[in-house]
């Protein structure tokens, strides 16, 4: 079996940047789940995904997406990525402006946006999220700081840890300052005694302090049950990040921007729309450049 994928790196309109995404376009129909995690997990990517037809007649293409250790209901930075390689094949025609295309996904239906640059080439992509939720707050301060090999004093004492989900739930933490951020060392042993198989299915990590000007947060996402160490771009959790930061006066408008990947080595930049309807937030968007690295086969020689 020949399997054809695309490379590149969401989030950034630079290579190398970004969150490394692996796409495979057009793979067998009856292709099994079993052997898309195998794939999923040689790659060893934070995501991999893989486009079917769809079964439901308000979508363009069936969208399935994994990590190396699991299956996901939705993701942001695979649904964008995805995106841009479809227009790039020429399997979305894009139009002056933006051009719409729907997933289907394990959530529903995921619109998202592509536009195109003066050559018509796919330009920036923007994905729709399901509003976020405010989930549970989480009142063990002291294990989160240890979790993150930090001082309690080091968290935020005005912003509550809680769980927020578009779809798929990320527990937000938020830390004092970029020089604790850059203290973070994760441990996957607090994790897995005290938050593994529960609510959330990542640590997600906050600070108002910026490396550029024009960001609104500075981020870290760790996801040890996901098979992924750390995110360098998570936009499965900027649209609920967006609703965080409106709720707490962390923001004033609804349009922002958040960075994330610093850390690893890959600075990533993603853009985030929220809109309210008097206090409520109905809808969250997020957006960002896509770089595209290349592209190659798998040789399968044993699908069992």
């Amino acid at each position: 079996m020949r399997l054809e994928y695309h490379l590149l790196d969401v989030f950034s309109k630079r290579q190398f940047g970004g969150n490394p995404l692996a796409v495979f376009p057009s793979p067998p129909p009856d292709l099994p789940a079993s052997l898309m995690q195998r794939i999923a997990k040689e790659l060893n990517l934070s995501e991999t995904t893989f486009v079917f037809p769809t079964r439901d007649r308000a979508c363009d293409f069936r969208l399935r997406i994994f990590t190396p250790a699991a299956e996901l209901p939705m993701a942001g930075h695979p649904t964008v990525g995805t995106a841009f390689v479809l227009a790039r094949l020429g399997a979305i025609e894009l139009e002056t402006g933006e051009t719409k295309i729907v997933f289907e996904e394990g959530v529903g239906p995921i619109e998202a946006t592509v536009g195109a640059d003066a050559d018509g080439a796919p330009a920036q992509v923007w994905m729709r999220q399901p509003a976020p939720r405010f989930l549970n707050i989480w009142e063990d301060r002291q294990t989160i700081a240890a979790m993150l090999s930090l001082e309690s004093a080091d968290l935020r004492p005005d912003l509550p840890m809680q769980v927020l989900s578009s779809g798929l739930p990320f527990l937000f933490v938020f830390v004092e300052n970029l020089d604790a951020m850059r203290r973070i060392r994760f441990r996957a042993d607090v994790w897995a005694r005290q938050l593994a198989g529960g609510e959330a299915r990542g640590l997600f990590v906050a600070t108002t302090e910026t490396v550029h000007a024009g960001s609104s947060a500075h981020c870290r996402m760790f996801a040890p049950d996901l098979g992924v160490a750390e995110d360098p771009a998570t936009g499965s959790a900027s649209g609920p990040l967006g609703a965080y930061l409106l709720k707490h006066g962390l923001s004033a408008k609804g349009d922002m921007r958040s960075e994330q990947g610093f850390e690893m080595g890959r600075p990533s930049f993603i853009h985030i729309k929220i809109r309210r309807r008097g206090d409520a937030i109905v809808e969250a968007a997020i957006g960002g450049d896509c770089a595209y690295m290349g592209g190659g086969a798998l040789h399968i020689e044993d699908a069992d």
